[in-house]
């Protein structure tokens, strides 16, 4: 159970709710009743939903969606009114959706977009039930990711990479605004689009507001996303809204249909690294963000043949690698929340992840506080 509270602005931040509690004072407070009034906001952001798809077809149809079979797997979280309050108005088939019960124990499993065994779900139930999408929540709805009528799992970088290309065909020339451990490639395809990605610190927040800075400088920015789902559209007031997100595909696939094309198409000049690997080291210290930042400075300093430095970073340290490292990079960082360092590497040539981490394995042997136990196991095993 939680309370989220919501100004026109935006969602309160932690500072926000910081000063609320310092400034708290019940010797203050009004002894006068207020009013408490219940409305029914879900089935109100539906309808707004059911409109804007509605409209993008310009069309005059009230069932856009009608032959298209598209499941919802809501993990048992809040997502399954998806299915009769935004589906189902459209004309959508709906059978075969999946755990659309809220329920806090979570009992199939763990709803986030981000998670292997969640995308394999509603990855098996699409090719199952034959559906020409299927749709996958996160518990409180604000992440979300889909999957092909194919099987092709659209979430992370390839998610990022549809919706530049939604955002860049509506708005050329824009920016978008993502977290730092994105793929090289991601780069890449943007600025094929006529678009400028800009990396910053992880963290959906961080990336919201260094959105909304973006545009009070001038530099029209239309999306801020995270490759965890997170996902903020300027014309969504930069809420992380994981149904409008499923709203905005939505809106293409009728006219993908009719042109003969696939949501898989809008990405095929997306590039896919040959080999990905992320390795997480627990920090055993007292003082663990001490600890991380001083790995982090000093891996900064290593001189390794083929590890460039990437100046375009705000998060951590990340290089580029290049022979006899391969071509690729590799990103270390904090962890946002957790006692971790993060490492996450990626190559397009194979057999090259190996010796970068066995170099990293090396170089963090200096530091005795930084378990190295997943990192060994995992070489151990190759």
């Amino acid at each position: 159970m939680g309370l989220r509270s919501l100004v026109k602005r935006g969602v309160a931040e932690k500072e926000d709710i910081s000063y609320i509690l310092s400034h708290v004072d019940t010797s203050a407070l009004s002894k006068e009743k207020g009013e408490v009034t219940e409305a029914d906001l879900l089935t109100v952001y539906a309808e707004d939903l059911v409109g804007k798809i509605r409209n993008a077809r310009q069309k005059n149809e009230d069932h856009p969606l009608e032959g298209f079979k598209i499941i919802v797997d809501a993990g048992n979280g809040a997502g399954g009114f998806f299915t009769e309050k935004v589906l189902q108005p459209l004309g959508a088939d709906t059978a075969g959706s999946q755990f659309l019960t809220p329920d806090g124990n979570f009992p199939n499993h763990i709803p986030n977009p981000d998670n292997k065994e969640a995308m394999q779900s509603i990855q098996q139930a699409v090719l199952a039930k034959g559906a020409d999408l299927g749709v996958i929540f996160d518990t409180d709805v604000d992440r979300s990711a889909v999957v092909t009528k194919s099987g092709d799992v659209l979430n992370r970088n390839r998610l990022i990479a549809v919706l530049s290309q939604i955002v860049l065909t509506e708005h050329p020339d824009t920016s978008i605004v993502t977290n730092s451990p994105t793929s090289d490639h991601l780069k890449t395809f943007i600025e094929s689009l006529g678009g400028h990605q800009v990396r910053y610190i992880s963290g959906y927040r961080n990336v919201i507001n260094k959105a909304l800075e973006l545009n009070q400088n001038g530099v029209d920015t239309q999306l801020a996303i995270e490759t965890s789902g997170h996902a903020a559209f300027k014309e969504n007031y930069f809420l992380d809204d994981g149904a409008y997100v499923i709203a905005k595909i939505l809106m293409l696939l009728p006219n993908l249909q009719e042109k003969g094309k696939s949501l898989e198409s809008l990405i095929a000049d997306l590039k896919q690294p040959l080999e990905t690997q992320e390795v997480r080291f627990k920090l055993e210290a007292d003082k663990y963000r001490t600890l991380g930042q001083q790995v982090i400075q000093q891996l900064a300093n290593i001189d390794i043949a083929g590890w460039e430095i990437d100046p375009e970073n705000e998060e951590g340290i990340r290089f580029r690698l290049r022979p006899p490292y391969g071509h690729g990079w590799f990103l270390l960082r904090m962890s946002l929340h957790e006692p971790l360092l993060v490492l996450q590497v990626e190559n397009d040539e194979a057999g090259y992840i190996i010796p970068v981490l066995r170099r990293i394995q090396e170089f963090l042997a200096s530091y005795p506080d930084v378990n190295q136990e997943r990192l060994t196991t995992l070489l151990q095993n190759k």
